[in-house]
């Protein structure tokens, strides 16, 4: 099975977002207790605070993670290498026989033949 990662930047990205986040639901909380206001609305900023913290610690786990939660299973990373590991000059996995010879296309999974050149869905070339 291929399988779409999403990529190291990304999940960086969202876990600076969601660190943002927290921050925000902490301000909120502490504003709504300054000034007064009903019970529902620090219970909010307390709820967005934790959100905030959850997700971070996941964005960063699956980030620096070496076996990351697939978001899609289609592509393999030998196909298309995540950005940032080239950047961090991680190496891709060394490429492996492709499954064109069983019938299917090795991009998207449609129906193949022996003589076909180019997928008929995708318009990929096929492999040898």
């Amino acid at each position: 099975m291929k399988s779409i990662k999403p990529g190291r930047g990304p999940l960086l990205g969202s876990a600076i977002s969601s660190i943002f986040a927290a921050v925000f639901g902490v301000i909120w909380t502490c504003a709504a207790i300054w000034i007064g206001a009903p019970f529902f609305f620090p219970l909010f900023g307390v709820v967005f605070t934790i959100a905030g913290v959850v997700h971070a610690v996941y964005s960063l786990s699956q980030a620096t993670s070496d076996q990351r939660h697939s978001a899609f299973d289609i592509v393999d990373e030998r196909e298309e290498p995540d950005p940032l590991n080239v950047r961090l000059g991680k190496e891709a996995p060394p490429p492996t026989n492709s499954v064109h010879s069983a019938g299917f296309c090795p991009y998207c999974g449609a129906p193949t033949k022996s003589d076909y050149t180019f997928c008929r869905k995708c318009g990929r070339q096929l492999p040898q």
